[in-house]
Formats: C-alpha cells, structure tokens, sequence
C-alpha cells in the first residue's frame, strides 16, 4: 500500500514538507524550544539549527551546551546519513528518566552540514513533551525518524504508513 504523495496547500505561516530541499538545508532558528523528561526540563534555548529536508518534518538540532548538566551520556549504536555523514547516538536522561539512544549527534559532518558539529538532534517522541514556541509537537511516525510536525508545518510527511518507497 502507497500513501499519496499529493502536497497539502499550506495556509499563511504554513510551510510545505514538499518544498523543502533534497539535498537537505541547514538553517538558523531562533524559536523558543523546551523539552521535558522525567518531569524535568532538560532544554530551554532560543538558539538552534533545523534540517529541512524533502517529505519530513524539520529536525531541531541544539548545542550540546544548551542542555541542563547530566541529561546527556554516550549510548551504543551509529548509523550514517548519506548527507551528513556518520552519527553517534546518546542517552538522554530527566530526573529519573532515561531514554537510551533517543538523541544523536555527527562528531565529524560531512561538507555543507559543518554547521551541526557540536550540536545533538533527538527523537521528540522518546520525551515527556517537547514544545517549539510554547506548541506541542507531535512526532514524525516511523521509528527511525526524528521529525518534529507543529501546525507550522503540512504534509503528508514521509514515515506513515504507506510511505516506505518515497
């Protein structure tokens, strides 16, 4: 089964998942996010990255710095990006929580995604609540993806069913 690829028509201060780069594009963001685990806020910044790429959600990415001391440890497991590179993952920890390799990072980038040394992406599903511009986010389906969907942004994005062969 295919799910449809038929863009929705975004509506002011709305933006197509179909209009993003492939290619992906690295782009400054200065909205306010804040993510909780373990009933603790481990992220409050106004200064991250996000990766825009062709049928996903846009991936923050944050400076290591940026979150509380503790929430982040080496965790097993790397995979490779064709476009960024090799990744190494991280637990994430809240007060008595742990989510085992729920963020990652690139140590090395690949040329053109130089921008994300030093920063870590995470999985928003994997947290209590993360929250761009004090909304909600609702994860990117699919467990491999790390998309953050906010009314900001329209679809149908890649990871449903259906969408495998995109």
């Amino acid at each position: 089964m295919t799910t449809a690829k038929t863009p929705l028509v975004p509506l002011p201060g709305q933006e197509s998942v179909w209009d993003y780069p492939r290619p992906p594009r690295v782009e400054p963001s200065s909205e306010r996010i804040r993510i909780f685990l373990g009933g603790a806020l481990i992220l409050d910044t106004s200064d991250s990255l996000r990766v825009l790429e062709t049928s996903h959600p846009p991936v923050y990415y944050f400076p290591a710095s940026a979150f509380v001391p503790g929430a982040l440890e080496p965790a097993p497991g790397s995979s490779f990006c064709e476009f960024k590179g090799a990744a190494r993952y991280l637990t994430v920890r809240g007060r008595d929580a742990a989510a085992e390799g729920a963020a990652w990072f690139y140590p090395e980038p690949v040329a053109g995604y130089a921008a994300l040394a030093g920063h870590v992406a995470l999985y928003p599903g994997r947290m209590d609540s993360c929250e761009v511009d004090g909304e909600r986010v609702r994860p990117q389906a699919g467990g491999f993806y790390g998309g953050w969907i906010t009314d900001r942004v329209v679809g149908p994005f890649k990871g449903e069913p259906g969408t495998m062969g995109w």
